[in-house]
């Protein structure tokens, strides 16, 4: 039996996790048009900024917007996906102390 803490979150990380393939020539186009025009652009950061973690990071960035950006194009007319438009983005990073000196 599978315990999940509502159907809600089932559906969610079922939706994350599930393979979504490109079922029409329309995705196929818009997956290759994003990878296209972010290699264009790493191409071109490649030549302008110079070496060092801030262009490693530009990149690494990079590489999450084509990632994301193609996940919303597969993910997008799933009926078994939950409607998360309203929803608040996801929190990434470091937690910051709450400064007590006062």
């Amino acid at each position: 039996m599978t315990d999940h803490s509502s159907p809600t979150s089932a559906a969610d990380i079922n939706n994350r996790f599930d393979f979504h393939p490109a079922t029409t020539a329309e995705k196929r186009g818009e997956h290759t048009s994003i990878r296209e025009s972010c290699k264009t652009l790493a191409h071109t950061l490649d030549a302008r900024v110079p070496a060092g973690r801030e262009k490693a990071c530009a990149m690494t960035h990079l590489e999450e917007v084509m990632f994301w950006a193609n996940a919303a194009i597969a993910r997008a007319g799933d009926p078994a996906a939950p409607d998360t438009a309203d929803a608040p983005p996801a929190r990434r990073g470091r937690a910051t102390r709450k400064d007590t000196s006062a």
